[in-house]
């Protein structure tokens, strides 16, 4: 394929992506899943050229900058508070699916020797940050959940790697030491994140002396390749630095990026993670054809794989909720014992957790890499997409009705501050500034519209603290009534241009101000 066969290729997912995008939320589905199964049915199309995904490419391109995206979001107080849930996910919970899928695999497949078997349930066992991303945009889930999805899907690509690669050596070679798998994962782990909080604080320290906003837009988008590619180099977890640097980004990006800075990221890293992640599902769809195809047809695959396959993908779904609901009853003894700190999630919470284990890009990457001398490399390459599509599309499409169905609880105890009263506390603020400087050298009255609009916020979000219910509909009207206002001004700003009457300039300059100021307005009504 050349060059230019490449880029109109390109061209063409890029319109198919958003095609499957629109026909996603016509039907109300995941995007993921119509991704997904959409791209699949596309590789088979007679004519279309093959494409096989380079495995190394797709972890190195769509990896890094998915899993800072997804750490520079995460709060990093919830993530450090439920620390203990994560790691029992990422780890305890990926070695678990890893043992259970390769019992199961070398019971139903006796011929498969323990290694294989061991190799693909390493490979199948992370749940994929960028499955769980895709399917959390849709659903509303308590923010432990939320936490311990999320930072499990961060974490856990480090475990499975780890598992992955000494069991395809075990298979290769005859010879496994769990010592040494134990100790290699321990400085992998340790040295991504000392990696990452080095590669975060040269990133602080550069981006602190940056004046201009794409080039600190561009330094700290290329922060999550160069994490990930100097824990590779080093021989360290590439995933884990990466993740760390990005949880320094996010918690320094409050006090180091200015407002026009946070506003074009938002709006930047909201098209590129979007392309991303939509690229990466339909890659996991291409590459199926080439599979089938060298397993000589789907017929042939059903046909001697259907039993395996099955079990494969029951017992990753059944394996995470027995770890879960073995951990949570673990934790409610301990609760019911007298230990503060193990609060048990409960049978609701724990149910939603356990369906939202979603597999997706690393899987498949991980599965590209294996060797051609691998005993059962194309059943474990067919068990992989099995996975990836009973995860994403049966559990991806369901979750949403699940949580429905369940109403799962936020046991959470509630910050101290609501955002009423934090908005009240930040309007005494900015009045007690303007009061101190409302006034002329000589006592006389300088800024008296500024004092009084100050006054009047401080008053107006006081009386909403107090009387919410009343105070929420006269709110509304408020802001629909200044959404009409800036809608109007917004198009007697185009009529004057159309008209002749300012400037390209101009247009832009006002049209800024009173996009920022309907934003501002949003942010202020829906929190």
């Amino acid at each position: 394929m050349s060059v230019a066969d490449t880029f109109e290729l390109t061209l063409a997912l890029l319109t198919v992506i958003v095609g499957l995008y629109w026909l996603a939320l016509t039907l109300r589905l995941p995007p993921s899943a119509a991704l997904l199964v959409g791209s699949g049915a596309l590789a088979f199309v007679p004519g279309l050229p093959h494409f096989v995904a380079d495995p190394d490419l797709v972890l190195v391109l769509f990896l890094p900058p998915l899993l800072m995206d997804g750490a520079f979001s995460t709060s990093l107080g919830r993530f450090g508070r439920q620390l203990p849930g994560i790691l029992s996910l990422a780890i305890g919970m990926v070695v678990f699916t890893t043992l259970a899928v390769g019992v199961v695999t070398h019971w139903l497949v006796p011929s498969l020797p323990w290694a294989a078997c061991f190799a693909l349930g390493a490979i199948v066992s992370p749940p994929d940050a960028v499955s769980a991303r895709a399917v959390l945009q849709s659903v509303t889930l308590p923010r432990r959940l939320t936490a311990l999805i999320e930072g499990e899907s961060l974490v856990n690509d480090a475990t499975g790697l780890v598992l992955f690669r000494f069991a395809v050596a075990a298979a290769l070679s005859g010879v496994f030491d769990a010592g040494a798998v134990a100790a290699d994962f321990a400085r992998l782990f340790l040295g991504g994140v000392l990696v990452g909080l080095a590669a975060g604080a040269a990133w602080v320290v550069v981006a602190r002396r940056m004046r201009d906003e794409t080039l600190t837009l561009l330094v700290s988008l290329l922060l999550s390749w160069l994490s990930y590619l100097a824990g590779e180099r080093l021989h360290v977890s590439g995933v884990i630095s990466t993740v760390t640097a990005g949880l320094v980004m996010g918690w320094y990006q409050h006090v180091i990026f200015s407002a026009a800075v946070r506003l074009r990221g938002i709006a930047f890293n909201s098209v590129l993670v979007f392309v991303l992640e939509a690229m990466v599902f339909i890659l996991i769809g291409f590459s199926l054809r080439d599979v089938v195809d060298r397993m000589g047809g789907m017929g042939a695959v059903a046909s001697t794989m259907a039993v395996p396959l099955a079990g494969v993908v029951l017992a990753v779904i059944l394996a995470r909720f027995v770890w879960i609901f073995a951990t949570d009853g673990m934790r409610a003894l301990l609760s019911r014992a007298g230990m503060r700190g193990a609060r048990p999630l409960g049978m609701r919470q724990a149910a939603v957790l356990g369906w939202a284990g979603m597999r997706g890009g690393v899987t498949l990457a991980i599965a590209l890499t294996l060797p051609e001398t691998m005993p059962g490399r194309d059943l474990m390459l067919v068990a992989a997409f099995a996975v990836i599509f009973a995860t994403v599309v049966v559990q991806g499409t369901s979750l949403a009705a699940l949580i429905g169905w369940v109403k799962p609880q936020d046991l959470e105890p509630p910050a101290p501050m609501s955002l009423a009263e934090a908005e009240t506390a930040l309007a005494r603020v900015r009045l007690a500034v303007i009061e101190q400087n409302a006034y002329g050298p000589n006592g006389s009255l300088v800024h008296a519209h500024l004092l009084d609009q100050a006054q009047m916020r401080v008053a107006a979000t006081e009386q909403f603290v107090h009387n919410h219910e009343q105070s929420y509909p006269r709110l509304v009207r408020h802001f629909d009534l200044l959404n009409r206002s800036i809608d109007a001004a917004r198009a007697e700003l185009i009529r004057l241009h159309r008209a002749g009457q300012i400037e390209d300039e101009v247009l832009h300059n006002l049209e800024r101000d009173l996009d920022i100021e309907q934003m501002g307005l949003a942010y202020q009504l829906n929190g």
